[in-house]
């Protein structure tokens, strides 16, 4: 009899595993953002976690884990439990650019696994009023004019801002000082004081101020216009070609999460990017949502990939030696 009795408990304790397993998510999800709270890659976090709650039924929290140009957040999940329950958003810095200038405890290939792309912002060329330059034109025969002397901000040596601007520099026969910040809001304060005197960003970041008339766009580092400000040339449109970059954002979880809970925070992700409210809340924020076919496992695979094909070569014949 005792045998019996304990063969059926055990029956049924497989079975509530099985079901258990089945129910994917039965506790809180956790999307770990690998930057400041208040920046851009977290404000989009917060949008999309607050949405997924519903079609999830449970709790969406976001945790900054910030430091390293976001290579910390994004080890954090590259080594947890590859369970669905922790969940990593980053950009082109962290699965493009990190892998090149740092050297990492983690491949952002083989140990992270896609969900889907989320949103982009371009990176674009603004300056302060103080620069008489109001063109392309007039501002590489400024910097020629400053001798190197000319000031330029950017947040993370090594990143797309940074890389951007030196291939720019190499294209354009320029030259000018680069002021390292360690996040946007200190570089953008410096720009509207006076205290550098351009910068390569990203254009979501800046946009306000642009609007407002106490910063001047000068390109955007994309093949087309920018939706939110079609008034400012493309760099490919004035002859400089190569320089497209953009802040492309996407979601990542463990390599090793089971397909079931992929496909479930991928089904959330759609849903949440369908509603109009996220729609005009990225908008406001000059991010524009990836269309449905890009917001595939598949498409942000690709996506990665061919960002890695075409930055590695420049990153490495751009930056120095370190």
């Amino acid at each position: 009899m005792r045998k019996l009795v304990a063969l059926v408990l055990l029956f049924a304790a497989v079975g509530f595993g099985a079901a258990a397993a089945d129910t994917y998510p039965s506790h809180t999800v956790t999307i770990v953002v690998p930057y400041p709270a208040g920046g851009p890659t977290d404000t989009i976090a917060r949008i999309l976690a607050e949405r997924m709650q519903p079609a999830l039924g449970q709790s969406v929290i976001v945790e900054n884990v910030s430091g390293a140009g976001g290579s910390i957040g994004v080890g954090r999940v590259a080594h947890a439990t590859p369970d669905g329950y922790t969940v990593s958003i980053g950009h082109i810095q962290t699965a493009v650019f990190n892998p090149v200038m740092m050297k990492l405890n983690y491949d952002v290939v083989k140990d992270l696994a896609p969900v889907s792309l989320v949103a982009d912002t371009p990176i674009w060329i603004v300056a302060g009023k103080a620069v008489p330059a109001n063109d392309v034109k007039g501002l590489i025969a400024w910097l020629k004019a400053k001798d190197g002397k000319a000031t330029m901000g950017t947040v993370g040596v090594g990143g797309p801002t940074d890389v951007a601007a030196r291939f720019f520099a190499k294209r354009t026969g320029t030259a000018f000082q680069i002021v390292p910040y360690t996040g946007g809001a200190p570089e953008l304060t410096d720009l509207l004081g006076g205290h550098i005197d351009f910068l390569f960003g990203q254009a979501a970041s800046q946009l306000a101020q642009v609007q407002s008339g106490q910063l001047k766009a000068f390109a955007v580092l994309q093949p087309k216009r920018w939706w939110a400000d079609p008034d400012v040339p493309t760099l490919d449109e004035l002859g400089i070609h190569d320089i497209d970059a953009s802040f492309w954002h996407g979601i990542w979880v463990p390599a090793g999460t089971p397909p079931d809970a992929i496909k479930k925070l991928n089904a959330a992700i759609r849903v949440a990017l369908a509603d109009p409210g996220v729609a005009e809340r990225f908008k406001k924020l000059g991010q524009e949502i990836w269309p449905v076919d890009y917001q595939t496992p598949e498409a942000l695979a690709a996506k990665q990939k061919a960002e890695i094909a075409k930055w590695t070569p420049i990153i490495k014949d751009t930056m120095p030696a370190q």
